[in-house]
């Protein structure tokens, strides 16, 4: 198994229509709601960091899509496309870009820090490389507990030399956790080349050092995604064997908002763009006559009013009551009443 690419599909049940064109509505709407976050974030709506998913949506999409309801996910900071593709809803997820109290983390979050524990959704996360550890313990609960879930944990090509991520592979092989980690290769850490950034290509060869499965994956083709995704599901889920994947994608937009990409030459970019994964996606249903021009046209007019949704949602919701600012610090089991600086001014 070590460091090599598997290639059984067997393990992926067929999709149906519904089930291909649910595949296309997931990608196109987060498409459209990292849009329309983009222009919340110019109207200065949105505060901080806000990290766009644009380009990459087959990655979210096609590796959450062979989950079962329990498995675990959990991801770092450029985190709308895993919750929304993990079933959060749009307008708790836009709410949270606003800062606002109806948000999935209260408006305390952001950007960066989605959270969904119905979901099974554990988070976006700033510290880079950070929910490395984080997922091994969401693994390591899942077999202590006999649950015979999984848990997929991303991450960015810059976060791989992280010294925790590779103690956390370190202990995931040790103790075969069921844990997939996916590296989302965009090409660019931040705004440094991942050639100038990691030694050693591919990346996946890092699996080698820890006797664990590698798979490589085209992150523009969601059914290769998908594909691929299952075969380290069904090692997780059979054999408690960890995975690293790496899953070769593309970001259009700069790192995060405030970047304004200038590493990177526009030719570069729209090449890029002519292997989207929405138009690859969106060929192949017309070419197997799955779906027409005019189904794909009422898909989008409704993502577009979802995300139009969310976005009036956000800016009608209330800002979070300033006594509720010491909230959420601890578990409710250990949340203390009196804070001794709770009344000092802040």
């Amino acid at each position: 198994m070590k460091g090599q690419s598997l290639s059984n599909t067997s393990l992926l049940p067929s999709l149906d229509r519904e089930g291909k064109l649910e595949l296309y509505r997931q990608m196109l709407q987060i498409r459209r709601f990292e849009e329309k976050a983009a222009q919340a974030f110019q109207q200065a709506k949105i505060k901080g960091f806000c990290h766009l998913y644009i380009g990459q949506e087959a990655v979210a999409v096609g590796t959450i899509s062979v989950l079962n309801p329990d498995d675990g996910v959990i991801t770092a900071y450029r985190d709308h496309g895993h919750g929304l593709a993990r079933g959060m809803d749009p307008k708790a997820c836009m709410a949270e870009l606003f800062g606002k109290a109806t948000g999935c983390s209260r408006g305390k979050g952001g950007s960066m820090h989605f959270f969904d524990a119905n979901k099974h959704f554990y988070g976006g996360h700033g510290i880079v490389g950070g929910q490395s550890a984080l997922g091994i313990g969401i693994a390591f609960a899942q077999k202590y507990k006999g649950t015979n879930a999984v848990t997929l944990c991303y991450l960015g090509d810059g976060a791989i030399n992280q010294g925790v991520f590779h103690e956390s592979l370190n202990l995931a092989a040790l103790w075969k956790l069921p844990i997939i980690y996916i590296i989302e290769n965009n090409e660019y850490a931040m705004g440094t080349s991942v050639s100038r950034s990691s030694a050693g290509s591919p990346l996946v060869k890092r699996a080698d050092g820890y006797d664990m499965a590698g798979i490589t994956a085209n992150g523009m083709d969601i059914d290769d995604v998908r594909a691929k995704t299952a075969e380290a599901v069904s090692l997780a889920r059979t054999e408690s064997q960890p995975t690293l994947m790496e899953i070769h994608t593309y970001r259009y937009r700069g790192h995060s908002m405030s970047d304004p990409g200038t590493y990177r030459t526009r030719e570069e970019i729209e090449k890029y763009k002519k292997y989207d994964p929405l138009l690859l996606y969106r060929t192949r249903l017309l070419d197997e006559k799955i779906a027409t021009e005019t189904d794909f046209e009422e898909i989008d007019k409704k993502a577009t009013a979802v995300a139009q949704e969310a976005y009036d949602f956000a800016e009608k919701s209330e800002e979070p009551a300033l006594e509720t600012i010491y909230e959420d610090i601890f578990t409710p089991e250990t949340q203390i009443n009196e804070i001794p600086f709770r009344n000092k001014p802040i």
